[in-house]
């Protein structure tokens, strides 16, 4: 889980000799798939790591870019970082730099959950400009907001955050809107922080959730509270401590509508069914049958897919990232499906990609399939129309981000004729070895290398 050099540079520039996926339709998919912790959970642990005093060791872990990128910036601050092929160690060196260098500018999303933790261990921080996958605005905005709520000052410039502060303080915040990455900051700068933390209107996803039992593990005093609320009363020093991912939900979902897609029958391992509630009852109102285990979970339409009117939320609503393969999915339902997104304005952006492989999709600025949301007045394309049963076609593709990239696999699954995807190592930045796990369920794949830019 080394980092490749394509990572570098912020708009992820295609190299010399870059890998493109090769798909010939093969039939129903079936199989078995192990998922393993999350890539939205895994990076976040590895920043939390940075607060104890020795070892701590996180294991189930994925195989995935984003690994590879915090690991990079990790020790570029002077953590020492370990990768085995199902653990990650973390332990915090002897000397801190407080600057996550200009490299990493616009590869993730981490950088600004390291601040709270920098200003803890050296008093002030610098990170560069985020960045991540197009499909919305995601400002900084609710993270800087809270750290200067917690007496740091914070300036933004045009190249990227500085921070400094000689103990941050507890303080009451309230989140205009329940972001997960500006929870995921304030639970981290209020576990060293002194005095208590009051946060109204937190993101409860499990992700979130795994975190603050991970941070309670290394000794946080960590509260949650009804209605979105979390404690967290400030301590002198965290210690290490190991924990165990839970598996990746939106991986697990994509490869349940993997075997839907194309007909077959896909058993998804290492996800609790509590991790996908509202997504097994969205499948089985369109018509799939699930066999739920303590062991896997399956779904499979012998009788075919109907229609389904599906509105994104916060959890525990249905996760927008699920709706990337959902939306393959109701191509080959039959009848108008409908999609209405609320978390990310751009989600959409994907779209095209899937219009050229045959997919009958209009998308809206209006929102349909559910009540008016927060892009409601705005020119945000955040509803779509599908019409199934779509007949899909192989076609060259270039793949926007880890979700769309995904999506295009499916699509690709289902199509008549070869697909060629170009941008892969985006869907290897967010899934466990995805190539490998498409094989093994029958798909005819391959790996070409041509000339890059």
């Amino acid at each position: 889980m080394s980092i490749p050099m394509r990572w570098f540079g912020s708009r992820y520039a295609v190299q010399v000799n870059e890998e493109v996926w090769l798909i010939e339709p093969s039939g129903p998919l079936r199989g078995d798939v192990e998922v393993r912790g999350s890539k939205n959970g895994v990076s976040k642990h590895m920043v939390a790591a940075m607060l104890g005093d020795g070892e701590s060791m996180i294991q189930n872990a994925p195989d995935v870019g984003e690994v590879g990128i915090t690991a990079e910036m990790l020790r570029a601050l002077g953590i020492n970082v370990e990768i085995t092929p199902r653990e990650i160690l973390v332990e915090r060196g002897p000397e801190i730099n407080p600057r996550v260098p200009e490299a990493f500018t616009g590869l993730n999303r981490i950088p600004i959950l390291m601040l709270g933790p920098l200003l803890h261990l050296a008093g002030e921080a610098f990170v560069p400009l985020v960045g991540g996958d197009p499909i919305g605005r995601r400002p900084v905005d609710f993270h800087v907001e809270a750290l200067r709520a917690m007496g740091a000052e914070v300036e933004v410039s045009d190249t990227g955050i500085h921070a400094k502060a000689k103990r941050l303080r507890g303080t009451r915040i309230e989140l205009p809107y329940p972001s997960v990455g500006a929870t995921e900051t304030i639970l981290m700068s209020a576990v060293l922080a002194e005095g208590k933390t009051v946060l109204k209107g937190a993101a409860t996803e499990p992700e979130v959730v795994e975190l603050a039992l991970f941070l309670q593990r290394m000794g946080a005093l960590i509260e949650l509270s009804p209605d979105r609320r979390i404690v967290i009363e400030g301590v002198d020093r965290l210690h290490g401590a190991s924990t165990w991912l839970n598996g990746d939900r939106i991986e697990a979902f994509s490869y349940l509508a993997a075997g839907l897609i194309t007909g077959g029958q896909v058993r998804v391992h290492g996800c609790p069914q509590d991790r996908l509630v509202t997504a097994i009852t969205t499948l089985a109102r369109m018509g799939a049958q699930l066999d739920i285990t303590d062991d896997y979970l399956s779904a499979s339409a012998p009788g075919g897919l109907r229609a389904a009117a599906v509105q994104t939320d916060t959890h525990p609503g249905f996760m927008t990232d699920w709706q990337t393969p959902l939306m393959v999915l109701f191509t080959q339902a039959q009848g108008m499906s409908v999609l209405h997104e609320t978390v990310f304005e751009n989600r959409l952006v994907y779209v095209p990609a899937l219009q050229k492989m045959g997919c009958e999709i209009e998308v809206f600025d209006v929102c349909l399939g559910g009540p008016a949301c927060r892009y409601h007045d705005t020119n945000a394309k955040h509803s779509a129309v599908v019409r199934g049963v779509s007949k899909l076609r192989g076609a060259d593709v270039t793949l926007p981000d880890i979700r769309a990239g995904f999506s295009a696999v499916l699509a690709a699954a289902a199509a008549e004729g070869t697909s060629t995807l170009r941008g892969v190592h985006h869907i290897e930045r967010g899934y466990h070895r995805p190539f490998e796990q498409f094989a093994s369920l029958g798909l005819d794949i391959r790996r070409e290398k041509v000339q890059g830019e």
